[in-house]
């Protein structure tokens, strides 16, 4: 059922591509007609398959003689994923609602870039994760260098470069993983149970791991995602920061440690404090995670607080998966799941509510403009979305961040006290945007006054309200009710670890 997902998107793509360009309307009720039959799918089959095992939904040869097949399954961990790629794309649609530049053509890359990652999501074949992989970055840049703005062609060549960089990473490690396999199969499946030698592990599980970290922003190769979020249009920055950045995670989980799970063991000796891969990238994780909410704090434009926010989170999801165990992979993915909506939700309040109607996203403009009473909707929305961002009680992030902060103490007590460091740094910086942008206690000018009085904000749309209420019913279902994933995640991770170990 869930491969229906991945065809209706493509699809959808092809259909936009033939639609006429006088004919925008049609095209956003198609989008949003295609994106939320993929939500419906992904729905379904979460609910049908709960709680289950790994299922095959396509097993078909594709090139023989190498042992290729087109080979689509699922597990808990990619339902989970599968559900937020559906909840990020009907919003991102809705979101879009206002895109008039040659709109078929921003739904076609849109629902492109939709497809490939219901793709990588799907394939436990590593040349099919490859392509699909690759499919899914062809349409970020076009989406950014067209209808994007600040910088954007710079942006967008940025992040394709080092997205590129990154695949071409993968694909050293899992054709050298293939060669030395002799199995004569490119099936994930098949790779992990190759019995490949501890020594070829241990070199080619950073490269991979490498590789797919780059598109999930682990600093010091984090630098393309604030600028590029800052410079993709609000729809491009949602999937930017809730889906894409997760295809660089899940390639982390399913391929580099499920594949090469000797390259986390120690190496036999230590060097400056470090004795094995796992405590190098735990290291990066958590500098990450504290640098993204430093140079959060010190942002004066609004969508960069956010950008850089989303390193921070993302050096939870990071941190979970260098725990190497039940709980810190549990909220790893969790987190996956949580910082795609909060994140989603954040830059569709400051990319489209906000900046659309001020043409700004300056601190030192938007303390003029005293949003709190001119677009209260807003101010409140951002007030939920700022408490959820920090892992607040009630909200996805929290029982995510717990869990891999407990998972990470198991492992290494000093990750969790240096993650907390940026815990709360992300506190201030949360309080100090919605401070600056929204509750600014500055006075205002007679002049500013009678400008706000000549120019009169657009009212809140219909697609906004119901995007908002899409990511944050799901923010805070899943915050009040974690089980409904992690009773999809628990198993699959278990599996992955008796896999491994």
């Amino acid at each position: 059922m869930l491969a229906f997902a991945l065809y209706i998107s493509f699809a959808g793509a092809l259909l936009q591509a033939l639609l006429p360009k006088s004919r925008p309307g049609l095209a956003r009720w198609l989008a949003l007609a295609t994106t939320i039959a993929g939500l419906a799918i992904a729905i379904a089959g979460y609910a049908a398959a709960f709680g289950q095992g790994r299922q095959v939904l396509v097993d078909v040869p594709w090139v023989a003689s190498m042992g290729i097949h087109y080979l689509l399954a699922a597990d808990g961990i990619s339902r989970v994923v599968i559900l937020l790629t559906g909840i990020a794309a009907v919003a991102g649609v809705l979101f879009s609602w206002n895109v008039e530049l040659r709109t078929n053509q921003f739904f076609a890359f849109y629902l492109l870039l939709i497809g490939g990652v219901y793709g990588v999501f799907l394939s436990f074949d590593f040349f099919l994760l490859f392509v699909f992989y690759e499919i899914a970055i062809v349409p970020k840049y076009f989406l950014i260098s067209i209808w994007g703005s600040t910088r954007r062609e710079y942006g967008a060549m940025k992040l394709v470069l080092y997205s590129f960089v990154g695949s071409s990473m993968i694909l050293i490690g899992l054709l050298a993983a293939y060669a030395a396999s002799g199995a004569h199969s490119t099936s994930l499946i098949a790779l992990a149970h190759a019995g490949l030698p501890v020594s070829f592990q241990m070199w080619c599980f950073p490269l991979v791991f490498i590789g797919f970290a780059v598109l999930a922003g682990m600093w010091p190769l984090h630098t393309w995602a604030p600028t590029g979020h800052v410079a993709a249009p609000t729809a491009a920055s949602m999937l930017l920061a809730g889906v894409v950045m997760k295809l660089g995670a899940y390639g982390c989980l399913r391929v580099a440690i499920a594949v090469f799970p000797h390259g986390l063991d120690p190496w036999g000796f230590t060097f400056l404090g470090l004795a094995s891969w796992r405590d190098v990238f735990a290291l990066l994780a958590v500098i990450g995670i504290v640098y993204g909410a430093l140079v959060a704090l010190a942002q004066s434009d609004f969508k960069f607080v956010i950008g850089y926010s989303s390193v921070s989170h993302m050096g939870f999801v990071l941190l979970g998966l260098m725990t190497f165990n039940q709980i810190g992979l549990d909220g790893a993915v969790l987190q996956m799941f949580s910082h795609g909506v909060i994140a989603g939700l954040l830059f569709a309040i400051v990319g489209r509510i906000v900046y659309d109607r001020t043409h700004t996203r300056q601190f030192a403009d938007l303390e003029a403009m005293h949003l709190s009473r001119r677009l209260p909707f807003a101010a409140w929305v951002f007030v939920v979305a700022g408490m959820a961002s920090m892992g607040l009680p009630g909200f996805s992030g929290f029982i995510a961040e717990l869990q891999v902060l407990i998972g990470a103490w198991t492992a290494r007590p000093w990750w969790t006290i240096a993650a907390g460091i940026g815990i709360v740094v992300g506190v201030a910086y949360t309080w100090r945007a919605l401070q600056r942008a929204f509750f600014s206690d500055r006075i205002p000018t007679p002049h500013e006054l009678e400008s706000e009085h000549a120019h009169k904000l657009a009212p809140i749309t219909w697609p906004e309200i119901a995007g908002v209420a899409l990511l944050g019913v799901s923010t805070l279902v899943v915050g009040l009710y974690p089980r409904i994933l992690l009773g999809a995640i628990e198993p699959a991770v278990k599996a992955l670890l008796g896999g491994v170990q």
